[in-house]
């Protein structure tokens, strides 16, 4: 099959997605990814069409295949690995979603909702005051609330000292 013909089958069955149609996006995107098994994108967007279905299972091994190899744009690499992680939290596997998510932020350490997703497995695993202080600084980072703005640099610094006290 030609690169023009998988170039116009991935970007309708994108659009479709994008339509709501994700049952539709899902089985061309299945097709696609049986045609072009090492292809990234391919594999990436057909694991994003499973996690909206709900197949959060289905989707592993499709962004494991696309996180496997170089090729992802870094948008895309962004959305996998946050895709991956928010994935295997949902599935309970919530120290392989702190390894996962925690390599996100590590990447694209700007990018909020990766951040954000750490947080939630970093709650799930049990480590409290790393996801609490996650939050508190992407709140001082992120947040225009003048209420928030005004007491940024007090929030910053208790991000990472919320058990001290004025003793």
């Amino acid at each position: 099959m030609s690169g023009a013909n998988r170039d116009r089958r991935l970007a309708e069955a994108i659009s479709v997605r994008g339509a709501g149609r994700h049952e539709l996006a899902r089985e061309q995107l299945i097709a696609l990814a049986d045609e072009f098994p090492d292809d990234v994108e391919v594999a990436f967007h057909t694991a994003w069409a499973h996690d909206l279905l709900g197949l959060e299972a289905a989707a592993v091994p499709f962004y494991e295949r696309a996180l496997g190899q170089e090729g992802l744009s870094p948008a895309d690499r962004q959305g996998a690995l946050l895709g991956l992680g928010s994935t295997y939290r949902v599935l309970g596997r919530y120290e392989t979603a702190v390894a996962t998510l925690r390599r996100g932020v590590d990447e694209f350490p700007d990018h909020a909702a990766l951040r954000t997703f750490l947080a939630m497995a970093l709650y799930n695993t049990g480590e409290h005051r790393e996801a609490t202080g996650l939050l508190l600084h992407l709140l001082a980072d992120t947040s225009q609330d003048p209420t928030i703005t005004d007491y940024r640099p007090a929030i910053d610094y208790y991000a990472d000292h919320l058990d001290e006290t004025g003793d």
